[in-house]
């Protein structure tokens, strides 16, 4: 399997400058390293200033001229994020890559400190609202949005996106997360491509990172069987990859010529898929997506 560092071998990101949040372990501290060894500063973003500071500080040992930053950001609180966009603005009055990879998965129920739930809140809610405000660095920028295949468990119910009206379910609010990722995408390119910006979808893999640390052996029986068929079933958890595998696809998203100009794509293993589901790529449930994330941010 292709690793991150080997997507940016012969790439030269001199000045570009990257953000990614989740940086401080798994897949975006793989991507901090990879897009640092191409020569770009990289902002590391996430809610732990410790682990960031310790992320930093193994992407520097890794690669010694590397040029880093680091952001608090939580993606749980809109007040967070707001004063992480406004720090990350004044630092970086264009952004060339914004990664959206940090994510939770799986979780009990729970409530952001605005509300949301948990798994809404932070993987789509959260980046919505980062990427909003950033809006006027990233003309011209690739918008790198983690999604899952997990897209596929469950479509968003966009009448009940806070799981307000039903009993909580978190493998379908998970999935009903990650549709909702691939409608920003979806949403952001009709909105901004003229602009010049481009956004992307990307399924990682499954990889072995922490990510799962809400999972029980009892979960893992249940993802399988919910698994949207059976030629899915025996890979939903039998591939497990390594961050620096995982890292690879997003990696390349960010920076593969050949995808200029390529806007509303799903990407895995390094190439375009076209096996989305329609309800997550369907532009008046982008639009309407996007309105309610409106409303619900403020």
């Amino acid at each position: 399997m292709t690793t991150a560092r080997e997507v940016v071998g012969d790439v030269d990101l001199t000045g570009k400058a990257c953000v990614i949040t989740g940086a401080s372990a798994g897949l975006g501290r793989e991507s901090a390293r990879a897009l640092a060894a191409a020569g770009a500063p990289v902002t590391l973003a996430g809610r732990n200033m410790t682990a960031l500071q310790q992320a930093q500080q193994w992407v520097v040992e890794e690669v010694p001229d590397a040029r880093t930053s680091l952001v608090e950001l939580d993606l749980t609180s809109l007040a967070s994020v707001r004063g992480a966009a406004d720090v990350i603005a004044e630092s970086a009055p264009r952004i060339d890559v914004l990664m959206n990879n940090a994510g939770v998965m799986f979780t009990p129920f729970s409530r952001t400190a605005d509300s949301f739930e948990i798994q809404f809140g932070t993987n789509h809610l959260g980046h919505f609202e980062l990427t909003r405000l950033l809006r006027p660095q990233l003309a011209g920028a690739r918008v790198v949005i983690l999604s899952s295949d997990g897209h596929h468990m469950s479509d968003i119910d966009l009448n009940d996106a806070n799981w307000e009206r039903r009993e909580y379910d978190k493998f379908a609010a998970y999935g009903a997360s990650k549709t909702a990722n691939v409608l920003h995408m979806v949403e952001l390119n009709r909105r901004y491509a003229d602009d010049g910006m481009q956004a992307v979808a990307v399924h990682p893999g499954v990889v072995g990172t922490s990510l799962a640390r809400h999972m029980t052996r009892e979960d893992f029986g249940a993802l399988r069987g919910r698994a949207a068929d059976s030629r899915d079933r025996g890979a939903v958890l039998d591939s497990i990859l390594t961050p620096e595998q995982g890292a690879a696809t997003q990696v390349w998203a960010a920076t593969a010529p050949e995808l200029d100009g390529a806007g509303s794509v799903y990407l895995s293993d390094c190439a375009i898929r076209d096996d989305v589901e329609a309800f997550a790529t369907d532009p008046d449930r982008a639009a309407r997506l996007w309105e309610i994330s409106e409303t619900l941010c403020g």
